[in-house]
């Protein structure tokens, strides 16, 4: 299978490096690379193409990796790798709050990162299944707005409807009240993030036996998992 990869990295040595092992035709899966030396380039080509995966570094001119990553969680959940030498455990936990999917920190092996990125693709989305979302015990269809966990239906009010689809499209990924209000209440709304807990208790219920597929992060937010 062939996979679109956007590679962000000022370092020319690192991108040729990388793009040299990920295009090896040697490789069972097969990646077309687009690669960006700075953060405005990268913006760029963001709004302009669809990829299937972008591997970002932080310290870039322009525009930094953490900034261009919050550009990207506002139209795609496509998997961000962020591949960087900031290895302080705050800086580590900035970019999973700007919504990557892994951190990975310089220097790294290849085949590990090789390893991780196919790994990251095939469970981006979850399993389509005639046009259902299964992620677990959970499948939803979007456009019935149905739910079924173990194959049996349940019914949800519309907003938590919204509030598990958004959980089943960024799974894996640490967010916020915060990211959660706008994400799913949107820009304008001007409740308390506690309307977010209170949303996450009454779906939890309705999801009954996969209730635990919606973790707390404390002092953090949730995660959605399998």
């Amino acid at each position: 299978m062939m996979y679109k990869l956007l590679l962000v990295e000022d370092d020319r040595q690192i991108r040729e490096v990388i793009e040299d092992y990920f295009t090896d035709g040697k490789r069972k899966e097969h990646f077309e690379i687009t690669s960006a030396a700075d953060g405005i380039a990268a913006k760029n080509y963001i709004e302009e193409e669809e990829f299937d995966l972008i591997f970002l570094d932080v310290m870039l001119p322009g525009l930094d990796g953490f900034s261009l990553c919050r550009l990207i969680r506002r139209k795609s959940d496509v998997p961000v790798m962020f591949l960087t030498a900031r290895t302080l455990e705050e800086d580590v936990l900035l970019g999973f709050e700007t919504g990557c999917d892994d951190y990975i920190t310089k220097p790294f092996s290849l085949a590990q990162l090789y390893a991780k990125a196919i790994a990251l693709l095939h469970r981006s989305k979850g399993t389509v299944i005639g046009g259902d979302l299964v992620i677990g015990n959970i499948c939803i269809n979007e456009e019935s707005m149905s739910v079924k966990v173990s194959g049996e239906e349940i019914r949800l009010m519309p907003k938590e409807f919204d509030l598990l689809k958004y959980f089943m499209h960024h799974k894996q990924i640490v967010l916020s009240r915060d990211a959660l209000l706008n994400g799913v209440w949107g820009m304008d709304f001007e409740g308390g993030d506690r309307v977010v807990d209170n949303h996450v208790k009454k779906l939890r219920k309705a999801l009954g036996n996969a209730r635990n597929q919606i973790k707390t992060v404390i002092g953090k937010g949730y995660r959605f998992t399998e």
